[in-house]
Formats: C-alpha cells, sequence, structure tokens
C-alpha cells in the first residue's frame, strides 16, 4: 500500500515529510514542495510521537504558499528509540521505512554488541535490516568481520564496502536501492554515512566531515533527519549519528525477539522460560555446548532487561499522566459548578 495512491478530498492534498525544523515541515507534493505547520487541533489530540515525522505522509490544506497539516495517515511502521536521558519515553526516528541500513566503519567504530542493538531494535520496529560494512579498504581481512555479524543470527545481508570506492557502491546499491522504496540510514558518528549518501545521489548533499587524526572519527555529522531523493528514484532518509539507541522494542510488544533464541525456545521445558536459570532450558544448553555465542546471548539477557524496564517505566508514566488528567478534570468541573 502507498499512501500517495489515497484519494484525498478536493481541499486536501497528500503530501509526505522531507523534513521538520522546528515547527515548519517541508513536504514534498504531487506538485512541488511546500512547508506546512500543524493544525492546532492535530498538536491538542496526539502525543509527541504522534506527530507527524520524516517518512510520514500526512493530509495538507494549501494557503497560499504555506500549508497547513491537517492529519497524519496511518504508518506501515515507525523506527523508534529510547529518548536520550533517564526518563522512558520512546522517540519515533522516523516512519514508513521498507529497509534500514546499519552503517559501522571497520575501523574504530566497529563493535558487534553495538551493532546487535541496532539490529534488534529494528527487527522488533518490523524493519528489514542491512548492514553495511564501510571502509573495508582499511583492514587485511574483512571477509571475518562479514562471518561474524553473520553469527548474530540475525539472516539479515551484510555488504562489504567502501564509500570511496564508486564501483562498490553501485554493485550493493543496485541490489538493495529499490524505486519507490524507502530507506534509513543508521550508525553512529564517523561511519561515513555522509560520504555513501553523497556517493549514492550523485552529488553533495553536504559537507563531509573532516576525520581527526587522533580517532579517526568524523569531526562534523548530520545535524537533522531528511529524506532524500535518489536517482534511481528511491528515497532514504539520513539520521544524525547517535551515541544512544535505546531499545523499546515495537509499542505493545512483549519480550525480545532474536532469532536464534527464539529457533531454541520451543525446545525448552517451560513455556515461560525466561532463558535464564530455569531447568531444561535449550538455550542455556546451547550456550554451554557452544552452539550459541556466549557474547550473543550476554548481549541479548541486556537487551531483555533493558526493555523490560523501559516497558515498565512508560507503563507507569502512562498511568500517572491519565490519573493527572483525570484529576485536573474533576478539579476544573469543580471550580466551574462552585464558580470559585
Amino acid at each position: 500500500m502507498r499512501h500517495s495512491e489515497l484519494n484525498t478530498s478536493q481541499d486536501l492534498e497528500a503530501a509526505r515529510v522531507l523534513s521538520i525544523q522546528g515547527f515548519k515541515h517541508l513536504l514534498i507534493t504531487g506538485t512541488g514542495n511546500v512547508e506546512a505547520q500543524l493544525a492546532g487541533a492535530l498538536i491538542n489530540s496526539r502525543e509527541p510521537e504522534a506527530y507527524p515525522k520524516v517518512g510520514d505522509w500526512v493530509l495538507v490544506k494549501r494557503y497560499d504558499e504555506e500549508g497547513i497539516i491537517i492529519d497524519v495517515l496511518p504508518r506501515i511502521n515507525a523506527l523508534s528509540r529510547k529518548a536520550p536521558g533517564t526518563h522512558s519515553t520512546r522517540q519515533v526516528l522516523a516512519a514508513n521505512i521498507d529497509a534500514a541500513f546499519i552503517v559501522q566503519g571497520l575501523d574504530r567504530d566497529y563493535n558487534l554488541m553495538r551493532l546487535q542493538r541496532y539490529l534488534q531494535q529494528v527487527v522488533q520496529c518490523n524493519i528489514q535490516p542491512v548492514v553495511i560494512l564501510n571502509k573495508a579498504d582499511l583492514v587485511p581481512d574483512p571477509e571475518t568481520y562479514r562471518q561474524a555479524v553473520q553469527e548474530l543470527g540475525y539472516n539479515c545481508p551484510v555488504v562489504l564496502t567502501s564509500a570511496l570506492d564508486q564501483a562498490l557502491q553501485e554493485e550493493w546499491a543496485g541490489q538493495y536501492l529499490l524505486p519507490r522504496h524507502t530507506y534509513i540510514l543508521l550508525g553512529s558518528s564517523g561511519v561515513g554515512k555522509s560520504t555513501l549518501l553523497n556517493s549514492l545521489a550523485g552529488y553533495r548533499l553536504q559537507k563531509e566531515g573532516a576525520t581527526s587524526t587522533a580517532n579517526s572519527k568524523g569531526k562534523h555529522t548530520t545535524t537533522a533527519r531528511h529524506l532524500v531523493l535518489l536517482p534511481n528514484g528511491s528515497m532514504i532518509i539520513d539520521v544524525p549519528g547517535m551515541r544512544e539507541f535505546g531499545v523499546t522494542g515495537e509499542s505493545g510488544s512483549e519480550g525480545v525477539h532474536h532469532p536464534l533464541i527464539d529457533e531454541l525456545a520451543p525446545q525448552c521445558r517451560f513455556g515461560d522460560c525466561t532463558h535464564q536459570h530455569e531447568p531444561g532450558c535449550a538455550v542455556v544448553a546451547a550456550v554451554r555446548n557452544g552452539t550459541l555465542p556466549e557474547p550473543v546471548y550476554r548481549s541479548y539477557l541486556k537487551l531483555m532487561r533493558e526493555q523490560y524496564h523501559f516497558q515498565a517505566s512508560e507503563a507507569d508514566r502512562k498511568r500517572n499522566e491519565k490519573q493527572f488528567t483525570k484529576m485536573a478534570k474533576q478539579v476544573f468541573r469543580h471550580r466551574k459548578d462552585t464558580k470559585y
């Protein structure tokens, strides 16, 4: 289903969010780009995570050269993370994504457990991951890195490339970048995402950051999420480098679902096995006999605890907000009735 094919009323136009700067939303429509702001009724009726995000399809009403966003159309999916900081709030990064390109540099950025964190969240947001191992020209045996990623068990494509090698870029892009599909580019600061994106676009979209000689990390990264139209008709959302990528799971989901764990779980003695201390646990047995890598298992337990804590805290927060709203309404009615 493509939201652009939906019929809209004569006064409303379907549009897609390209970028957001403060209160201004840059949209693309069938007749060109337009800047728009949110309708007051939309702001008051939604939680912040339901506000339009990059990649969302919206209905906009035109007023001369500007527009007002009236509604957000239902999302196919949304990529979220735990918002940075101590509070358990969900931050939606982008919406309506066909696949996520998770980029790691094969220099000082390469980190399997950080990669598993990205993979876990992307998969649980119902998005297909593709791992891009950049700077493959900087290591003597890049194939060993690809094999290590595949052993994480997510059954996703793993691409070895160098953003500076145009032939390698064209090879993997021709296979994984499909017209009329939307992708998102994820990774830490300095992995070469800007160089990759500029290469895919065929021109310089933004200034590429210099690289520090002290730590081989980029000094400058993307500062805002934005959706870019590529020459072959595909679309890609560039995301600033993220120091934190806290897992939340898909909204309403229960538990952490890892392919290797899920494959073993039916063999456990107990149907509600937590795969930690129960007798007859097939997952623990697989770790002991070496068929399930221990680092993968340890990372799974850490992510499971983190996701459980997030969802419990989020439920408490929403419960408290609901109780406060109810109390505020009661106070308002009391003051109105007593004219106080």
